[in-house]
């Protein structure tokens, strides 16, 4: 597959950072028995990530505004481009030395997001997507699953935990969903979640309080490997509404029904 320019300018980026997590990742592994714990080191891998993918997409880029999970807001010179940017989705697996974490970099172009590259080091996956170019996973297009039966999917999500989250309305949603389908999963990295269901791996996904940069490269992914993204209400404001549901169009479709029923009566 041929990469375009910009495509090639995130992959740099995003694996560089991802090199940078890996080493670490190996040292939090061993932090593990310590009595302070990793927790500390963790938020410097984060950080030291954040400021790979800045400085790399910076020079290659100069101008373009940024929105990072550590960093905030940082306004360009150009006001038509910002890079979306989460330098470790997972951080509480990568915390715990589950290998289930990735670097998510999205540009939005006058609003509209166009091109997405999310890298889990750990297991050296790439997937990445331009908008009308369709989406690829180590550089062999990507489609959403075929399956159309709720009960034949397996589908993911995230569970609000401590200090976040409503609680009752997850655990209404998990309800409403579990008992419809062949399976549901909680990965823990939004980020990798829309991409596995870009790739076939999720039939769907639905995940409520998500920031942009857990989503915003995934969003594109999900698009242009045919498949559907909207938040709760159906409609396409993910990053004010902070909901996500995603799908073929099928279970998409199935999703937002089920996710929108009211709660029981007593």
């Amino acid at each position: 597959m041929a990469r375009s320019a910009i495509i090639n300018v995130m992959v740099q980026a995003a694996m560089k950072a991802g090199r940078s997590l890996a080493r670490d990742f190996g040292e939090v592994q061993n932090l593990q028995v310590s009595l302070k714990g990793p927790g500390d080191y963790v938020s410097q891998a984060d950080r030291k990530a954040e400021q790979i993918v800045h400085d790399e997409l910076a020079k290659a880029r100069p101008g373009y505004s940024f929105l990072m999970e550590e960093s905030g807001t940082v306004t360009g010179d150009d006001p038509q481009h910002r890079w979306i940017v989460d330098p470790l989705d997972g951080t509480t697996n990568f915390l715990h030395g589950i290998p289930l974490f990735a670097v998510s970099i999205a540009l939005e172009r006058q609003g509209q997001i166009v091109a997405g590259v999310i890298y889990n080091p750990a297991m050296d996956e790439l997937y990445t997507a331009e908008r009308g170019g369709g989406a690829f996973f180590n550089d062999r297009r990507m489609r959403v699953a075929a399956r159309s039966q709720m009960s034949d999917a397996v589908i993911g999500t995230g569970i609000p935990h401590l200090g976040r989250g409503h609680h009752g309305k997850a655990l209404l949603d998990l309800r409403n969903v579990m008992g419809e389908t062949s399976g549901i999963r909680r990965m823990g990295a939004a980020a990798l979640d829309m991409a596995y269901v870009a790739a076939g791996r999720l039939d769907g996904f639905w995940e409520d309080s998500l920031s942009p940069w857990d989503t915003a490269a995934g969003i594109l992914m999900v698009r242009e490997a045919g498949g559907f993204v909207t938040d709760r209400d159906g409609k396409q404001h993910m990053f004010d509404t902070g909901s996500i549901i995603c799908g073929n169009e099928a279970i998409h479709r199935s999703l937002l029904k089920l996710l929108q029923k009211p709660a029981p009566t007593a």
